[in-house]
């Protein structure tokens, strides 16, 4: 993510009340002032009560002497929040930013003094730093629209219960394996298998132990089921549905190598409301881009950032090897034999150089029309036709 001066008419001479958020789930903790050098004015509001927050800006103005329609710029981080509060303020009438967690410098010490007012009274001062015109203090996030925002909800449901699922898998092999038994797989004939298991003694299983696999089945099979609903809703969505996004979705699935996970999830989490300007900024977005280090006369290398959204950064390394596997023939899968087909270290390292060219790469195909070197194309239909996924759970 970048930051960007968000954009404002008023002017600097203007008279400004600044004001930060330091939220938790039961008390939100504001830190207001006026200028640099004044110590911030604390108070607590109970969290989520929007009147309470609404008073204490006006107490604000009266405290530093400042007409009633005096502008009020806020921020506050990301988290748990998500964008509502953003949404609610922009229509109070207050020009807020949300910052990301990361980017906020902290003292390098390994002990230091950090409490909800302090950590309040910093954003304040760096909220300062930033319209006094310190435009990389920290990463300024953008905020989607509530239309982008809800459009990301089933892939990222499938992705917490997809989770889910293997956690339930891996419990039943550890309870059999506690007996010394082998589980390969869970399927709709598991509580049958139970039956023929033995213990390493050659004994059934207990009751209370099959009781609890059946259980956890249970609830094996309940996850398992909804994964296949929302699979087959988003199977229906890309061939019926008309909208630009889901256009933007079959485009992709026009390459051969992309399925519908990855083409969902790079339109929904980024190319269908992103404003994307260059191919720098497309992979901060990721957390795609190197991160030198040099001092004095030491110079390395320490890999890729891995800020941003950390959904996608997994997406394209898996797309990549897929992209080798199936685009043998590409620009980008030539370059990568020649550079890193010798070695599996160097193969590991080399497979993130290729998930970044090939997001740059499936930008500019859906941006303009350019279809990737020696890349072979296939119809999206054939990937998401047929009956919709019916096996019993």
């Amino acid at each position: 993510m970048t930051a960007t001066r968000s954009n404002d008419s008023t002017p600097a001479q203007a008279p400004c009340l600044y004001l930060a958020f330091e939220l938790g789930w039961s008390e939100w903790k504001l830190a207001f002032t006026i200028g640099a050098g004044q110590k911030p004015r604390l108070r607590s509001v109970p969290a989520r009560d929007r009147d309470r927050v609404l008073a204490e800006i006006a107490k604000a103005k009266q405290r530093f002497e400042l007409p009633a329609d005096a502008p009020v710029r806020s921020c506050y981080e990301a988290g748990r929040d998500g964008f509502w509060l953003h949404r609610w303020l922009l229509h109070a009438g207050v020009l807020n930013i949300i910052v990301d967690s990361s980017s906020i410098e902290v003292n390098r010490r390994q002990r230091r003094a950090k409490s909800d007012g302090l950590d309040a009274a910093k954003l304040v001062s760096m909220l300062l730093r930033f319209y006094g015109g310190e435009s990389k203090v920290w990463s300024v996030l953008t905020v989607p629209t509530p239309a982008a925002e809800d459009l990301r909800q089933l892939h990222r449901e499938m992705i917490a219960l997809k989770d889910e699922r293997t956690s339930h898998v891996n419990r039943l092999k550890g309870l059999l394996a506690n007996q010394g038994l082998e589980l390969r797989c869970v399927d709709a004939h598991f509580p049958g298998s139970l039956d023929t298991m033995r213990c390493w003694d050659g004994s059934p299983l207990s009751d209370d132990l099959r009781a609890r696999l059946l259980r956890e089945f249970a609830r094996w099979q309940f996850v398992d089921r909804q994964i296949m609903d929302l699979e087959n809703d988003r199977r229906r969505r890309i061939r019926r549905d008309q909208t630009p996004h889901v256009e933007q979705v079959r485009r992709l699935l026009e390459l051969s190598g992309v399925g519908l996970n990855g083409s969902w999830m790079l339109v929904m989490e980024l190319f269908g409301w992103r404003v994307i300007a260059n191919r720098k900024q497309l992979g901060s977005m990721v957390g795609l881009t190197p991160t030198p280090f040099q001092s004095g006369t030491t110079a390395r290398e320490q890999g890729i950032s891995k800020a941003g959204n950390r959904r996608l950064r997994k997406l394209m390394v898996e797309l990549a090897w897929c992209w080798i596997r199936w685009q043998p023939e590409s620009e980008l899968t030539q370059w990568y034999q020649r550079r890193f087909g010798t070695g599996k270290r160097a193969r590991k390292v080399g497979i993130v150089a290729v998930a970044r060219k090939l997001l740059i790469a499936l930008w500019r195909y859906l941006e303009h029309g350019e279809i990737p070197k020696g890349a072979n194309t296939c119809a999206w239909r054939p990937k998401v036709s047929g009956r919709d996924n019916k096996r019993a759970a």
